[in-house]
């Protein structure tokens, strides 16, 4: 058998990576600029010269194998340097900012902090396009090919393979709406809470409990009430709507309650260990990084430090 030459098969790996993401040889084929007969010719001739099935073919969809899941995760990431070296190649230092940027964020921060931020960027830079997935899934940006991350987590759970730094600071908020209060009341001691509906963000199967701290006293309370959701955006909707009391991060809050349409209570409490205290920027670690993500980043430093 005579010996085989990645270096002929580049395109057809690289066509596979983007058959992966969009998942249907129609869009795949848009976005590459070819046929779809173009693309099946490629993966057949992948899985003939591996001797491997790659992709499973029905005619709704395409779905890769398992082979050909491992196959794409390992290209990711050196497809992904390429990119960069080449972008970092291609940049005009003295030029504007051009190209597509791609950026992951929590839904709620998005809405209520980032895209009102990024105005001015982009008017600043109208030749760069920023392509914005609003999402409070940890998604991977090497597979999924994102540039920047904003996520809200504990530092330890980043991982150790990119660059990150902290954007800001954020702080849990006990809320309730003006309605709500009217109808049962304030409480005055995270005790009391246990007599109110408390609209909970789950962590598990069991059962809630908010745990909260004051000087040197640490106290957690049961609450029990008619809504939970992963969602804090939800939450906030439902806290606005008089269904109870929640626990929400301030930049989720901020907006409702400068408005007056929400109330922070018991202020001289800090909830613990509810969500994260702050906000972080990562990139997957790369030799060159193109001047649109060092020119973005330095943005987001200085616009939310």
């Amino acid at each position: 058998m005579s010996e085989i030459r990645p270096d002929i098969y580049w395109t057809h790996l690289y066509w596979l990576t983007v058959l992966e993401e969009q998942k249907s040889y129609t869009r795949a084929a848009e976005k590459l600029a070819v046929s779809k007969s173009a693309i099946s010719q490629k993966i057949s001739e992948l899985e003939r010269v591996t001797g491997k099935t790659l992709v499973h073919r029905t005619t709704r969809s395409v779905t890769l194998s398992e082979d050909g899941q491992r196959l794409v995760a390992e290209l990711n990431e050196p497809f992904g340097q390429i990119r960069e070296i080449f972008t970092g190649t291609c940049d005009d230092e003295g030029g504007p900012l051009r190209g597509t940027l791609r950026l992951t964020a929590p839904v709620a921060f998005s809405r209520q902090q980032l895209v009102p931020a990024i105005t001015p960027f982009l008017h600043q830079h109208p030749q760069l396009h920023l392509q914005l997935e609003v999402t409070d899934r940890l998604v991977s940006l090497a597979s999924e090919g994102f540039d920047i991350a904003i996520r809200h987590c504990r530092r330890e759970l980043l991982p150790e393979t990119h660059v990150a730094w902290p954007l800001c600071r954020t702080a849990t908020l006990v809320v309730a709406s003006a309605d709500y209060i009217r109808r049962f009341g304030r409480p005055d001691s995270p005790d009391a809470l246990r007599q109110h509906q408390c609209l909970t963000y789950p962590r598990g199967p069991q059962s809630p409990h908010w745990t909260f701290e004051r000087n040197d006293e640490r106290v957690s309370v049961k609450v029990q009430g008619p809504f939970a959701t992963n969602n804090s955006e939800s939450l906030r909707d439902a806290v606005l709507a008089g269904l109870g009391i929640a626990l929400l991060p301030d930049f989720s809050a901020r907006e409702a309650i400068g408005r007056g349409l929400v109330q922070e209570l018991l202020p001289e409490w800090r909830p613990v260990d509810v969500f994260a205290e702050s906000l972080y920027v990562i990139r997957p670690y790369a030799p060159r990084v193109s001047r649109a993500v060092e020119t973005f980043s330095r943005y987001l430093k200085t616009t939310f430090s």
